[in-house]
């Protein structure tokens, strides 16, 4: 046994470089990433695939590789098509952000390997995420007795919100068919999927009608609602929008809050887009009455330029997030601590998880608050820079004025079909490849979508894409 136990620790030596290999793998990553920084400028924003990434199929060998040759698959296969999350010109969906001294973070997170789930196991990291949560809970107005969780996005955030709600107004199996949840249809598609695996796909979902921005009705509601208790069922969730996927809409939360209020419904709201716009005038003047939601989502890979995989959950009550998540187990009786304080793993569906504070906590702590509420400013302000300029020229049908960053817009042809002419223009801006934008339907009519997030979107690609549309529709017309 002790022969075989020998040769088994030579054999896993690959798995520990030493510090020469350290070195020149590491010189070669930065090398690599620093030259895709300085390229990004005259980088397209999309490349159509050409189905050369069928290289990354090839099969896993026993024999070691080139550290070399697998950059080179890296830049040929993967960055060099598709989306480029990183350029500034992603002007679509709603981008994700990628600041460099975040990647810096979980790079001394995954070599130190701080696991952040108990206190026990790490102190500084519970306390780094504890102190994220407590500034995005002052940052919504949530009082002292508010908590929360960093989550890797705004689909878990919401989940583990919807478990709460549940809990919390103890619904349970026999109660599903006769409970009652609202929300409009364009609630992002990740809550549906959340009512599924909270086991709340058996209840009745109201889709609230919204008004002319595509808000929700907050006097629909109430009919619906009064309607609902009339009938002997029982509302118990409202899910409303701090910034809608779709067109950027704000639901209007006081009277929303109000109504949740008076009718005992727990009150979500998904601001995983919008919530971070607090930082920021022009986004406070839009976001109003969030702190009376009983539970909130945001995500920093959004609002605060993070790296994907940066989400938040928060409650107004600490407890009710502990209650709907409390578990035991007795190997894990040494990390138990009754101090009165909980450990992420006691807030979250997670136990095994990486440390996301760190990602977060070395840009605010490097570079300060100011220069993250600049950019958000400039983003709403680039949006509706964008709308004042296309409403000057002919053609061009616009939906709402921007509240946020999301612009809906789409150009109706004198002759012809509006919605074949906006799927061939949309089309053609993608094959440009400067700047990628996406659609959507809006009442069953195809339309453009802008949305502006990204920390290196800045007028030059606003500018580009206006330029790119006119000429456009006139090739194209």
């Amino acid at each position: 046994m002790l022969d075989r136990l020998k040769q088994l620790e030579q054999a896993t030596a690959g798995l520990e470089p030493s510090p020469r290999q350290r070195a020149e793998i590491t010189a070669q990553a930065v090398d690599y990433a620093d030259g895709f920084l300085n390229r990004l400028p005259q980088m397209n924003t999309f490349v159509a695939d050409s189905g050369f990434s069928i290289m990354l199929e090839e099969p896993f060998s026993d024999e070691p590789g080139s550290f070399t040759e697998l950059l080179a698959i890296l830049e040929t296969g993967i960055t060099a098509e598709g989306i480029n999350p990183a350029s500034g010109g992603h002007m679509g969906y709603i981008p994700g952000g990628g600041i460099y001294p975040s990647a810096l973070g979980d790079y001394l997170a995954d070599v130190t390997n701080c696991y952040s789930g108990v206190s026990f196991a790490s102190p500084g990291g519970v306390r780094i995420e504890q102190l994220l949560v407590r500034w995005m809970n002052g940052l919504v107005g949530y009082p002292e007795e508010a908590g929360g969780d960093l989550t890797s996005g705004g689909s878990v955030a919401n989940l583990t919100a919807i478990i709460a709600a549940r809990e919390t107004k103890g619904v349970r199996a026999r109660d599903i068919e006769n409970s009652c949840v609202y929300m409009t249809v364009d609630a992002h598609h990740c809550l549906d999927k959340s009512l599924r695996a909270a086991g709340l796909a058996e209840c009745r979902l109201r889709r609230v009608p919204m008004d002319d921005r595509f808000r929700m009705d907050a006097t629909a509601l109430e009919r619906l609602i009064i309607e609902d208790k009339n009938s002997g069922l029982r509302p118990w969730l409202i899910i409303a929008s701090a910034g809608t996927t779709d067109t950027g809409a704000v639901d209007p939360l006081g009277a929303i809050s109000r109504l949740a209020e008076v009718h005992d419904l727990w009150l979500h709201v998904d601001a995983a887009y919008g919530g971070f716009f607090l930082l920021c005038e022009e986004g406070r003047q839009v976001l109003h009455d969030l702190d009376k939601a009983h539970s909130i989502v945001l995500d920093p890979h959004k609002g605060m330029f993070l790296p994907y995989g940066s989400g938040a959950v928060l409650v107004r009550n600490v407890e009710w997030l502990a209650k709907s998540q409390s578990y035991q187990a007795d190997y894990m009786q040494d990390a138990r601590k009754d101090d009165g304080h909980y450990s992420p793993a006691d807030l979250s569906l997670e136990l095994t998880r990486p440390f996301r504070g760190l990602r977060f906590w070395l840009p605010l702590k490097l570079f300060g608050v100011a220069p993250f509420r600049a950019a958000l400013s400039e983003k709403i302000c680039l949006a509706r820079y964008f709308y004042t300029e296309l409403d000057k020229l002919p053609g061009w049908e616009l939906g709402p004025y921007p509240e946020l960053s999301v612009v809906t817009y789409r150009f109706v042809p004198a002759h012809g079909d509006a919605d074949d002419f906006n799927q061939r223009l949309v089309a053609a801006v993608q094959a440009d490849g400067r700047v990628f934008i996406s659609s959507t339907l809006i009442d069953g009519s195809f339309y453009l979508r802008l949305a502006v997030l990204h920390f290196r979107t800045h007028l030059a690609q606003v500018d580009y894409l206006l330029a790119l549309l006119q000429r456009l529709v006139s090739e194209i017309g």
